[in-house]
C-alpha cells in the first residue's frame, strides 16, 4: 500500500491559535483526507513547538513557568483543530520524552559525523524569528522586518553546525530533484539563498535553559530551530531506530509558510545529510493570508468592538461559531491557492458561502429532493448511462484528481464546482418540474442525482460532514470518505431506487 506522511508546521506556544495556523492546517487535513480516499496509508502529523525563548518570555510575563504555560497553551490548539473537524494522526509536543530522544539522537549522530564543532557567536537576534539577522535584513533602527521590533545584541559559546559543507550537495539535491520543493517559485528561492554561499550556523544556546539539553554538553541546550525541525522523525518512531524512517520518510510532505522556507530548505536538507539520512522528499510552501481595507475583520470575527484587527487576533473557532465547520474549511481551502498570498476578509466569506455552498451546491440539492419528492414519490431514479453529465464528470475526476495530487485544493474544488454548475443547468434546461413524471424526468434527476453522489466523494476532504450529509439525503448508506476512489466516482454507480429526503437547506443564505 502507497504510503502518504504529511506534516504542518509546529506552531509556537507562545499565543493562541489563529486563522494563519488554521489555513496551513485545514490543507493539510484536507489532502491527507483525499490520500486515504484514494487508498494510501497516510500519517497527518501536526502539534506544538514549546521550547527557546520566545516561548520562555511568554512564559515569564504570564508569572508561570514555561512547562505551565506549554501545558495551558498546546491544548488550545489540539481543540481547536478537533473544531475544525481535523483528523490528524499524531498531535507532537516538542517538550514530550520521545522527542527529547530524538533531538538527541539525531544531533548526536551529526555531531559524531564530525559535521558539529565548538565556536563562538556574536550578532543581532529576533527572539520573535528565533533567528540571528544579517544587518542587511533589518529596517532602520535594526527592527526586525517580519515582527516590527528591535532585534537584540546577543553573544554567547555555542556549537556550530557546518552548513558550509553542504553547499555543493545541496545544489546537486535541487538538480536531481527538481519538484522536492513547490512552487518554483520558491524552490529557485531556496537555490539562490544557497549560491550566495553558505555560513556555519549557531545551533545550541547558554543564554536560555528552556530546550533540549545537548547530550554531549549538559551546559547547553539544542536552539529551537534544530529542536524543532527533528519532530518530523520523532512522529515515525526515530527516537528508538530507523525503521519507521525507511517505511515513511520516503513519503514525507512538509507543508510550510514561505516565512521559513530557509529553515526548511536550506538547513533541515543539509542537516538529514549530515545524520546520513535524505533531505525530506517534498516541501509545499504557502503563502500569507492578508488582511487589508478598514471594513476587513471586524466585530464577527474579532469577537468585538469595532476596530479592524491583525489576522493573529482572528480565532478560527470564532469563525466556526458563526459560519459553521465546512464554510470555514471550504474557504480556507477554495479561496486562495497554496503558494500565493490572499485576501482574508468576512466579505469574503460571506460572498464565497452564498456563491459556492448556497447558490450553487445548497440549491443543486433542495431542487433535486424537491423534484424527486413531487414527480418521483421521494424515490432516486438511477442515471442515463448516455447522459451528457457523463462526459463532464470523467473530466471533472480526472482534474480534481491530479489537482489533490499537486496540493491545490483551490483547483480540485474549483473543478469539482464544474460539475455542479453544469448539473443546475441541465436542470434548468430540461425543466422536470414542469413536465410530467415519466422516463424523461427520471433520466435527468437520476443524472442530478449522480452527479451529486460524485461532488459529494470529490468534496469530502474539504466538507466532510455537508458530503456526508449530501450522501444520507441522497438515499446511500455509509460515507462518501469511506469510498475508494477514482472507482466510486464512476458514471453509473448510483444505484436509484432509494429514498431521497427534502430536508432544510444545506446553506441558508447569509446577509453581509
Amino acid at each position: 500500500m502507497p504510503h502518504f506522511y504529511v506534516t504542518t508546521p509546529i506552531y509556537y506556544v507562545n499565543d493562541a491559535p489563529h486563522v494563519g495556523h488554521a489555513y496551513a492546517t485545514v490543507n493539510a487535513d484536507a489532502v491527507a483526507r483525499w490520500h486515504r480516499q484514494i487508498g494510501d496509508e497516510v500519517l497527518f502529523l501536526t502539534g506544538t513547538d514549546e521550547h527557546g525563548q520566545k516561548v520562555a518570555r511568554a512564559a515569564e510575563e504570564h508569572k508561570m513557568s514555561p512547562q505551565a504555560w506549554a501545558d495551558r497553551l498546546a491544548p488550545r490548539f489540539a481543540e481547536t483543530w478537533a473544531a475544525l473537524d481535523v483528523a490528524n494522526d499524531d498531535f507532537i509536543r516538542t517538550t514530550e520524552p520521545r522527542h527529547h530522544r530524538a533531538v538527541q539522537r539525531f544531533l548526536q549522530r551529526i555531531f559524531d559525523n564530525g559535521y558539529i564543532e565548538p565556536g563562538s557567536y556574536a550578532g543581532w537576534y529576533c527572539v520573535g524569528c528565533e533567528a540571528y539577522k544579517d544587518e542587511s535584513e533589518l529596517l532602520p533602527g535594526r527592527v526586525c522586518p517580519d515582527h516590527r521590533r528591535p532585534v537584540e545584541w546577543l553573544e554567547q559559546e555555542n556549537y556550530f553546525f557546518r552548513l558550509s559543507a553542504f553547499q555543493d550537495r545541496l545544489l546537486e539535491w535541487y538538480r536531481d530533484h527538481p519538484h522536492s520543493v513547490q512552487p518554483e517559485t520558491k524552490r529557485n528561492e531556496a537555490l539562490s539563498f544557497i549560491k550566495g554561499g553558505l555560513q556555519d550556523i549557531s545551533i545550541t544556546r547558554t543564554s536560555i535553559d528552556w530546550g533540549v539539553p545537548v547530550p554531549w554538553d549538559p551546559n547547553h541546550v539544542f536552539y529551537v530551530w534544530y529542536d524543532a525541525l527533528v519532530n518530523y522523525l520523532t512522529a515515525i518512531g526515530y527516537a528508538d531506530g530507523d525503521d519507521g524512517v525507511g517505511e515513511w520518510w520516503p513519503s514525507v510532505h512538509h507543508l510550510i509558510g514561505k516565512e521559513i522556507i530557509r529553515f526548511h530548505c536550506v538547513w533541515w536538507p543539509a542537516m538529514c545529510m549530515a545524520a546520513g539520512i535524505d533531505p525530506p522528499a517534498h516541501v509545499q510552501v504557502h503563502g500569507f493570508l492578508l488582511v487589508g481595507g478598514e471594513r476587513l475583520s471586524k466585530t464577527r470575527v474579532a469577537g468585538g468592538g469595532e476596530r479592524a484587527v491583525k489576522l493573529t487576533e482572528i480565532a478560527p473557532t470564532a469563525l466556526v461559531d458563526d459560519f459553521g465547520v465546512d464554510p470555514i474549511r471550504y474557504h480556507l481551502l477554495r479561496e486562495v491557492p497554496l503558494g500565493a498570498d490572499g485576501e482574508f476578509s468576512y466579505e469574503g466569506i460571506v460572498s464565497r458561502y452564498n456563491a459556492d455552498l448556497a447558490n450553487n451546491l445548497g440549491n443543486l440539492m433542495s431542487r433535486v429532493a424537491t423534484v424527486v419528492g413531487s414527480k418521483c414519490g421521494g424515490t432516486g431514479p438511477a442515471p442515463r448511462l448516455e447522459s451528457r453529465l457523463a462526459g463532464v464528470a470523467a473530466e471533472v475526476v480526472a482534474s480534481a484528481t491530479a489537482a489533490w495530487e499537486r496540493f491545490a485544493p483551490h483547483d480540485a474544488l474549483e473543478t469539482t464546482w464544474r460539475l455542479i454548475r453544469e448539473t443546475n443547468a441541465e436542470l434548468e434546461a430540461a425543466e422536470p418540474w414542469r413536465a410530467e413524471p415519466g422516463p424523461e424526468v427520471d433520466g435527468v434527476l437520476g443524472d442530478a442525482l449522480q452527479a451529486l453522489q460524485i461532488v459529494a466523494l470529490l468534496a469530502a476532504p474539504a466538507m466532510p460532514t455537508t458530503c456526508a450529509e449530501v450522501w444520507r439525503r441522497i438515499g446511500l448508506t455509509g460515507r462518501p470518505e469511506d469510498q475508494r476512489l477514482p472507482g466510486a466516482a464512476r458514471w453509473g454507480t448510483y444505484p436509484g431506487g432509494g429514498a431521497v429526503e427534502k430536508a432544510p437547506p444545506l446553506f441558508p443564505r447569509r446577509s453581509q
